[in-house]
């Protein structure tokens, strides 16, 4: 997470939609770098809301605007399928060797996942909170101009990005039969990511 404090801003890290190159980036730039712990770097909506939100509002009396980036969804869990068959995952309950994309996807389906299909959502991660909480500038990860036009004229800078965390290059193939139950049993996650304009 980063926080902008005079731009009023903070950029809430989505996990897999290229955030970690934006921390390098801009974290000279930034008030305030949240990398370390995961559940405090990767803050969702809710948890910002309950623990950051109140610092900036009881003690400087602002209230910041949110911005995240959202991953197509079917890419998005590949990029977790790729990302957890590193070579360092191989023995770990996460690790995704052995598993085809097709199968992590029916797993991730499953109301009990296996902690190897147990990433969250994205939709979840961004949901507005009953406060009225929410995020007021969603990127697609797939528009990184629009996305670093909006950081460059916010912020008054330029940068360059760097690749990070990238996942392992494996052949990401999903049958049409799985793609479309996905797409039916989440379809307010495609709903939200074609909501983004």
């Amino acid at each position: 997470m980063l926080i902008f404090f005079k731009e009023r801003l903070a950029f809430l890290s989505v996990p897999k939609t290229g955030t970690t190159a934006y921390e390098t980036a801009l974290r000279g730039r930034a008030d305030m770098v949240i990398s370390e712990p995961p559940m405090l770097k990767h803050a969702p909506v809710y948890r910002y809301n309950r623990f950051v939100r109140p610092m900036f509002l009881k003690v400087c009396d602002v209230e910041l605007e949110l911005m995240a980036v959202m991953r197509e969804p079917v890419s998005w869990l590949g990029s977790w399928w790729r990302y957890r068959q590193r070579d360092f995952m191989k023995g770990k309950p996460n690790a995704t060797h052995g598993i085809s994309f097709d199968d992590f996807v029916l797993a991730y389906m499953k109301g009990n996942k296996p902690g190897f299909a147990d990433v969250g959502a994205q939709s979840k991660f961004l949901e507005a909170q009953p406060n009225g909480t929410g995020i007021t500038h969603l990127f697609k990860y797939e528009d990184q101009p629009k996305l670093q036009d909006f950081l460059t004229d916010r912020l008054g800078v330029t940068f360059d990005l760097a690749r990070e965390n990238v996942s392992p290059a494996v052949p990401q193939d999903l049958s049409a039969d799985v793609e479309m139950r996905f797409k039916r049993k989440f379809e307010a996650e495609f709903a939200l990511y074609n909501s983004i304009s």
